[in-house]
């Protein structure tokens, strides 16, 4: 990346962010309903430090903003976070998983191999990946923040009729037009989690960031890769890189797209560093990049923004955040997980359309039966992914699909070779 590229892309993020700051802020903001909630999961666990966490990816964000241009997302590796908090990690060994999966992802992209992974992959596998992704996380929206709430449990500032006011808010939005709904969202559950922490005399106390070295044990790094590395490398080569990339192109057509490999070098990058001083593994997901576009963010101003907010917080006030944090409604979250999952969901549309990046531009540069072919490979994908809830599974699934229909043009391929007798049998 060169000197010039990176001027460009700071007068980029310079004139998004003037022209319009209010939704760059709301923006920056969409994927709280995902990081938040893994990320005060594993603090209270003990297994990372919050106060790592926040100033390791708040650098990340501004980084990522800086030379990308775009609202890339720092997202928790969530199948890391599942075995970890199921499991009840340590330390160590939920930073030998991250520091592996980011060994893994280094190699990918110095070797090429992910730039031939993503050329390989047919764009329904792709599209029905973050889709997948999409209706996951309406799902995990619904069953793990929404489902338990009460119509008045378990907090006058958290339950079923917040939730219901927000979703509405949201729909109402989505229709009068661009509204910073997240900031107000947000703005507001901090408010009620202020009045619920000073409720209970836990208010954040100044502390100031010690940094500690975490160096796992031979019997760590055994735990934390084969338990959750090995798990989690199909999710963050589909979902935060190759989708990720494809999903920027998508959602923004005028902004130079990253490239696969420095995507993967971004990932490898964070995971190689942060991971040693507590921080939880992290990873550039499509979920989180749908969200914040969803809510105005068009640049890498607004992950900067971000970026710098958690940083200020993390040096602070660090640890003495999980109560506060914790406290923040689930309603609030729930609803923005869910403007996330739709936003996702919506990319499965351009399929067979104009926009279609492996059709030739025209609707009807396929036949009518090669569209429902299409849509039956990106449905495949969707419905094994949901059904496992296994991205890897739902990718092999849509790949023997695509296969399948292959089988009858290379079938007549090696006919027509035979008898052009440019194909030799023993």
């Amino acid at each position: 990346m060169t000197i010039q590229t990176l001027r460009e892309i700071s007068a980029y993020n310079l004139r998004t962010f003037k022209r319009n700051y209010v939704a760059e802020i709301s923006g920056s903001l969409g994927d709280l309903g995902t990081f938040l909630p893994i990320a005060i999961a594993l603090a209270v666990n003990g297994s990372v430090s919050l106060a790592s966490t926040l100033i390791f990816s708040g650098v990340y964000n501004i980084l990522t903003g800086l030379f990308f241009g775009i609202p890339l997302p720092v997202q928790p590796m969530k199948a890391i976070a599942a075995v970890a908090i199921a499991r009840n990690f340590s330390s160590g060994a939920i930073a030998a998983a991250g520091i592996f999966v980011g060994g893994c992802l280094l190699v990918f992209s110095l070797t090429g191999l992910l730039r031939w992974f993503a050329n390989v992959i047919p764009v329904p596998v792709i599209k029905g990946i973050q889709t997948g992704a999409g209706l996951s996380l309406i799902l995990s929206a619904c069953g793990g923040m929404l489902h338990p709430l009460g119509w008045v449990e378990p907090s006058w500032a958290d339950n079923r009729i917040w939730a219901i006011v927000a979703f509405l808010a949201l729909m109402i939005t989505s229709v009068c037009g661009r509204v910073p709904y997240a900031l107000v969202l947000s703005a507001i559950g901090l408010v009620f989690a202020i009045i619920r922490t000073a409720v209970a005399e836990h208010l954040p106390a100044l502390g100031i960031w010690h940094p500690w070295l975490v160096v796992p044990t031979s019997h760590q790094w055994w735990m934390g890769a084969v338990d959750a590395g090995i798990g989690q490398i199909p999710l963050t080569t589909l979902n935060s890189v190759v989708a990720v990339v494809y999903l920027a192109g998508d959602l923004l057509p005028n902004v130079q797209t990253p490239s696969i490999s420095h995507v993967g070098l971004s990932v490898a990058g964070m995971n190689l560093l942060g991971c040693w001083f507590g921080a939880m593994p992290v990873c550039h997901g499509s979920g989180g990049l749908a969200a914040q576009h969803r809510f105005g963010a068009r640049s890498g101003a607004s992950v900067i923004f971000l970026g710098s907010l958690k940083l200020v917080i993390g040096v602070f006030f660090g640890e003495s955040l999980i109560d506060l944090l914790r406290r923040f409604p689930h309603a609030f979250l729930g609803v923005m997980v869910i403007a996330a999952g739709l936003e996702l969901l919506s990319v499965g549309e351009s399929l067979n359309t104009r926009g279609a990046r492996d059709l030739s531009g025209t609707e009807g540069s396929c036949s009518e039966e090669e569209r429902k072919r299409r849509w039956t490979v990106m449905m495949v994908t969707v419905g094994v992914l949901v059904g496992f809830k296994n991205d890897a599974m739902g990718f092999l699934a849509g790949m023997f699909c695509h296969w399948a229909y292959q089988i009858p043009s290379w079938w007549e391929q090696g006919r027509s070779r035979l008898s052009q007798g440019r194909l030799r049998l023993p």
